[in-house]
């Protein structure tokens, strides 16, 4: 009993445990943090809230990050140049929480969370108000062969299932899962892309096939309406990236920064709540 209580007491599983209740799917987005400005990153999460944004990843500014397209390394790499850092992410994320209440995900790789300190990040991360962690490079598995890879503390871990994820390793993942599962549609780097992947409805039904209630969302390309209709009639969320990075890169300097996000986000989080 104490252990559901536990985990009802996180942003992400209440904020699904509602979706799900009102028959309703997810709008996940994703942000670099620090991109224009550590600043200016409040004003951009305020905004996707206020448009319907019901779980936010946010980006931890890398110099090599690995599994980005383009349009998100240049956000990392604005973020680092305009002076962000993984103790500035941090009170970053104290900001937010004077202001809002949206569930966050840390989204990053292994190598800034080892710099700054494994269980010191975790644990500060989810002291500033935190949720989530989704690390990009951190296999599965290697939980179980280390015991510091596998303490969490309260953030709630995120995996990422690909493609090319054979169907009895994706059940694996899944069963051990927890927050949401972020499937990733196509191979590749971040990026938007003109056409869906054309196997959503069946790699979802794949994951979820060993029993697993964890809510699987899916992302990598998806940047129109009817996009993120098509995937929310498939998943439980969607995951739209690249598409808000380069509406930042385009205004971050102007301040009509949050209207041109408004114009853009409120039509794609409007097509998921249809479903």
């Amino acid at each position: 009993m104490e252990a559901a209580h536990f985990a009802m007491t996180n942003r992400i599983d209440n904020t699904f445990a509602r979706l799900h209740a009102s028959g309703k799917k997810a709008f996940v987005a994703y942000i670099c943090a620090g991109d224009p400005t550590l600043e200016r990153t409040v004003e951009i999460v305020q905004t996707l809230e206020a448009c319907g944004v019901d779980v936010i990843e946010l980006g931890l500014p890398f110099s090599d990050p690995l599994a980005d397209g383009v349009v998100n390394q240049m956000a990392a790499a604005r973020a680092l140049d305009a002076g962000a850092t993984t103790a500035g992410v941090m009170e970053l994320i104290r900001a937010i929480r004077a202001v809002s209440q949206v569930p966050l995900v840390l989204f990053t790789y292994l190598n800034p969370v080892y710099a700054y300190g494994f269980a010191r990040f975790h644990e500060d991360a989810a002291a500033a108000g935190a949720d989530g962690a989704l690390l990009l490079d951190l296999p599965p598995d290697e939980d179980g062969l280390n015991a510091e890879l596998g303490a969490s503390g309260s953030l709630r871990r995120i995996r990422l299932i690909a493609p090319t994820t054979p169907s009895e390793r994706m059940r694996s993942i899944a069963s051990g899962s927890e927050g949401f599962i972020y499937y990733i549609s196509r191979e590749g780097v971040t990026g938007a892309q003109q056409t869906l992947a054309t196997n959503i409805a069946s790699q979802v039904a794949e994951i979820k096939s060993g029993g697993s209630s964890t809510p699987v969302c899916v992302g990598f390309g998806i940047s129109t309406p009817d996009q993120a209709r098509a995937v929310a009639e498939a998943a439980d969320g969607v995951v739209v990236g690249s598409a808000i990075v380069r509406i930042v890169e385009q205004h971050g300097k102007s301040p009509e920064l949050a209207a041109r996000l408004t114009e853009f986000v409120k039509p794609l989080v409007d097509a998921v709540k249809s479903v």
